[in-house]
C-alpha cells in the first residue's frame, strides 16, 4: 500500500510541476501562463502535504504537524488555483471581464482563506474535526461549483476545453467526503486517488492547449 501511495504521489508531483514548467516555457499569452501558474501552484502547494505523508511511511518521526500545516498550505494553494481556473476561463473564451462573478470568487476565496486561519482548524494537531472541516470548505464548493458552472456554459465553443466542467466537479464529487467525513472514516481518504487523477486531466488539457492549439 505504502509503496504505491508513495509512487502515485511522485509520477502525480512530477507529472504537475514538469508540465507546469513546459506550459510556462511554451506559452504565447498571458491566459497560457496562468495555465502554467495554476498547474505549479498545484503541484507546489500539494507537495507541502504529499512529502510529509510519504516521509511518514518511511521515516520513524512524528510528522503530525508537518502534515497538518501541509494540509493548510494545500487548503490556500487549491483554493488560488481556482481563482486561476477562472481568469483562464476568462481569457480562453475572450470573456469581457465579468465584475459580478469576479467578486464573487474573490469573496469565496478569501472567505475561505480566512476560515482555514483559524486556530480551531487545529493544523498542528493534524486535527480532522469535522465541524471545522464543513466551515472552511463551504466556500471553496461555492467557488468550485461557480467555476464548474462557467466552464459547463461554455463547453461547446472549444473542443480542448469541454471535459473541464466534469474534471472539476468530479474532483468535489471526490474531494467533499474525505475533507468532512475521513476523520471519521479513514477508508474515505481512498477517494483522493480518483480526485488526484481529475487534476491530472485538467493540467493535461492545459498542455495539450499549449502545444497543440493555434493561437487564438
Amino acid at each position: 500500500m505504502k509503496y504505491g501511495e508513495t509512487t502515485f504521489d511522485i509520477l502525480y508531483l512530477l507529472f504537475v510541476v514538469v508540465s507546469g514548467c513546459v506550459i510556462l516555457k511554451r506559452a504565447r499569452n498571458q491566459t497560457e501562463k496562468r495555465m502554467g501558474l495554476a498547474a505549479l501552484i498545484l503541484g507546489c502547494g500539494d507537495a507541502f502535504h504529499l512529502v510529509p505523508r510519504m516521509l511518514n511511511y518511511f521515516v520513524s518521526a512524528d510528522f503530525t504537524a508537518a502534515l497538518g500545516l501541509g494540509k493548510l498550505v494545500t487548503s490556500i494553494t487549491m483554493t488560488l488555483f481556482y481563482v486561476l481556473l477562472f481568469y483562464i476561463w476568462l481569457g480562453y473564451y475572450h470573456e469581457a471581464k465579468k465584475q459580478s462573478a469576479a467578486r464573487f470568487v474573490w469573496v469565496c476565496t478569501v472567505l475561505r482563506i480566512v476560515l482555514c486561519l483559524f486556530p480551531q482548524n487545529g493544523w498542528l494537531q493534524n486535527s480532522s474535526d469535522m465541524t471545522w472541516g464543513i466551515i472552511r470548505n463551504v466556500p471553496f464548493v461555492m467557488l468550485g461549483a461557480a467555476v464548474c458552472i462557467l466552464y459547463f456554459r461554455k463547453r461547446a465553443e472549444r473542443r480542448r476545453f469541454k471535459p473541464l466542467w466534469v474534471y472539476i466537479l468530479l474532483s468535489f464529487l471526490f474531494y467533499i467526503p474525505v475533507a468532512v467525513g475521513a476523520g471519521a472514516v479513514p477508508i474515505l481518504g481512498m477517494l483522493m486517488l480518483p480526485k488526484t487523477i481529475c487534476y491530472v486531466l485538467l493540467v493535461s488539457s492545459f498542455l495539450q492547449a499549449v502545444i497543440k492549439d493555434p493561437e487564438a
